[in-house]
């Protein structure tokens, strides 16, 4: 059976229109040459911005709140089915929580022959903690629920802006936020309970003491030049893909966003 790599990315681009506006969108995609790219806070929906990719079938779940949320994929393999937002979703407590309801878009499932891709846009605990214990209580149990779900039928890739950084290395002033909205002892708990489930962390599994490796930049101070930042995107896989798994990287010097993109080849 020939092997053959696959190549995918995920971005948050904290709004597509603009990342294409500033003409900084196709050139990602003729540079890396994604099979699959995943983006999350797509803010828009599908014709709200000037994409030419012919090659890519394009799949939205937008927000309903306008300019909010929301996230696409972009994808060279044709999927054999698509599910959009998690089964928690649509029950009251989880609309309730959210309020009113959560319809945000943050969820995409694709079925392929041999894996389920996710991508996330995880909802932020706030400046001032005030999503902490829904996304700690609601959100994070419920994703995870979800993603072993899935794994009873195949294995699972997912990715997307999951709004932690999991462990001190994976932040540049660690003893500065750790009351911090992202960097929380619940967040990283919901961190710890994806990995103790068996999935694997990709970067960390080729760079496990690498630091001053970030994928988010605050816009305040020159924190991107300095390299003052987290790395809150990832992509994780299940256990029994690890043998998968052909490389991990961090495209840092692609700008656009307050993001950057992160990148896993898997062998299929």
């Amino acid at each position: 059976m020939k092997t053959s790599h696959l190549k995918l990315i995920s971005w948050n681009v904290n709004g597509l229109r603009a990342v294409v506006r500033k003409d900084l969108f196709l050139p990602l995609v003729h540079t890396h040459k994604p099979d699959i790219l995943c983006l999350q806070e797509t803010k828009a929906n599908r014709g709200q911005a000037e994409i030419d990719l012919p090659e890519y079938e394009e799949i939205w779940n937008s927000a309903d709140r306008s300019g909010y949320a929301g996230t696409a994929i972009f994808t060279k393999v044709k999927p054999l089915g698509i599910v959009y937002d998690l089964p928690e979703e649509k029950k009251e407590r989880f609309k309730d929580a959210f309020g009113n309801p959560l319809e945000e878009g943050r969820v995409i499932t694709m079925e392929f022959d041999s894996f389920f891709l996710v991508t996330v846009y995880t909802p932020n605990a706030k400046r001032d903690l005030a999503r902490l214990s829904l996304r700690h209580k609601i959100w994070d149990p419920a994703f995870l629920t979800y993603m072993l779900h899935l794994e009873k039928t195949k294995p699972v890739v997912f990715c997307g802006d999951l709004n932690v950084a999991h462990k001190e290395i994976d932040l540049a002033r660690p003893k500065d936020n750790h009351k911090n909205a992202g960097f929380t002892d619940e967040e990283r708990e919901g961190a710890d309970h994806m990995v103790n489930a068996g999935f694997i962390d990709s970067f960390r599994h080729f760079f496990p003491d690498k630091t001053g490796a970030y994928t988010w930049w605050s816009a305040f101070q020159g924190a991107r030049e300095r390299n003052v930042g987290w790395r809150i995107d990832y992509f994780f896989v299940s256990s029994t893909l690890q043998k998968n798994l052909v490389s991990a990287s961090i495209h840092a010097d692609v700008m656009g966003s307050d993001h950057c993109p992160v990148e896993i080849v898997l062998s299929v």
